[in-house]
């Protein structure tokens, strides 16, 4: 399996991101592309991200919505600042690998641990409370198996492409966990065959609805002012700023169990600044509420403003954007079909 340091990540094929998705993940992996992440060796590490539109099929969508939200999330990273001559980014459906190798990781992987996963239970549930669920609760009985069994296809991902570091926030570390686990299975059952990745915890926190700081700024949020879109004009921008919830307290102060509102926009600033969320209270020291807003939206736009005129450039440019998946994946495919075969060679299938 590969040695050289090896960066993989996932994305949802959601069409547009949101701020949230760009703050929390994006933003990063484009950093990643101009880092060393291992100083003893002379070589750049490999970054490899994939649109995981077989993790999508487990909230079915019409098709002809799948592959423009596919297209659309691609063209999306590269206005973003993913170069596809640096970072192998791909559709994961392409790879046939990948849905093989899960296969092999089901097979060895206890329905326990499945069972302890948060997500399908939040997934399920509608919410964080609940509790006891689990897969022999009535409420489970209606759990579909794709989303239950997902985090192996997560796993299949990572562990095909000897993945060494995987760029997460801190509410997916258990994902990452579970794919070491099942790593380890492997080897007690096979032979060593993997590396165990390990984690690039982000530095940015989650990105809060502007209408219920509570709440993670999400795409699946029928309100649209509860996000900042990738794709939003400068004055959408300005006005869901503006209405952003924020509390009738005088004066700037990040308090995110008392103030989350305000605390919510001086993160968003903040991150976008690379600065610390105090340090932005320190500047803006005597601002009220309203030119704290603008201060935030000023600074959403300049960010936002080139990626959503990259982005209708490369809207514009579909063969290209087109032509960079095909090329990408075929350089996935390489790696993936390599690995695969050593692999199968391992459990007896080749």
């Amino acid at each position: 399996m590969n040695r050289v340091a090896r960066v993989f990540s996932g994305i949802q094929p959601t069409g547009v991101p949101q701020l949230g998705n760009y703050l929390g993940s994006i933003k990063n992996w484009v950093a990643l592309q101009s880092q060393h992440l291992d100083p003893a060796s002379s070589q750049p590490h490999d970054q490899y991200i994939s649109i995981v539109d077989l993790h999508a099929l487990t909230v079915p969508r019409p098709p002809a919505r799948l592959r423009a939200d596919t297209f659309e999330m691609a063209a999306s990273l590269i206005a973003c600042g993913i170069d596809p001559s640096r970072t192998v980014l791909f559709r994961q459906s392409t790879v046939h690998a990948h849905t093989q190798l899960m296969w092999a990781l089901a097979c060895i992987t206890p329905v326990g641990w499945l069972n302890r996963m948060t997500q399908w239970k939040s997934k399920l549930h509608g919410s964080q409370q609940y509790g006891s669920l689990n897969v022999h609760s009535a409420a489970a009985q209606s759990l579909l198996t794709g989303l239950f069994a997902y985090p192996v296809l997560m796993a299949a991902d990572v562990l095909l492409y000897g993945a060494t570091h995987i760029p997460v926030g801190d509410d997916q570390i258990q994902h990452i966990e579970f794919t070491r686990d099942v790593c380890d299975q492997f080897h007690k059952t096979y032979g060593h065959v993997f590396s165990a990745p390990r984690v690039l915890l982000s530095q940015t926190k989650r990105v809060m609805s502007l209408k219920d700081p509570l709440r993670k700024m999400s795409k699946s949020d029928p309100n649209d002012s509860s996000r900042i879109n990738l794709t939003d004009s400068d004055d959408a921008i300005i006005r869901k700023i503006r209405k952003a919830h924020t509390d009738s307290i005088q004066g700037i102060s990040y308090d995110p169990v008392e103030r989350p509102g305000i605390s919510s926009l001086l993160s968003i600033y903040a991150a976008l600044r690379d600065v610390s969320p105090e340090q932005v209270v320190q500047e803006m020291e005597g601002f009220t509420n309203l030119q704290m807003k603008e201060a935030v939206a000023s600074a959403v736009i300049e960010t936002v403003g080139p990626i959503r005129e990259h982005m209708a450039r490369l809207v514009d440019d579909r063969g290209y954007v087109e032509r960079v998946l095909r090329e990408n994946e075929e350089k996935a495919k390489s790696v993936a079909e390599d690995n695969w075969q050593n692999i199968a060679k391992c459990i007896g299938l080749s």
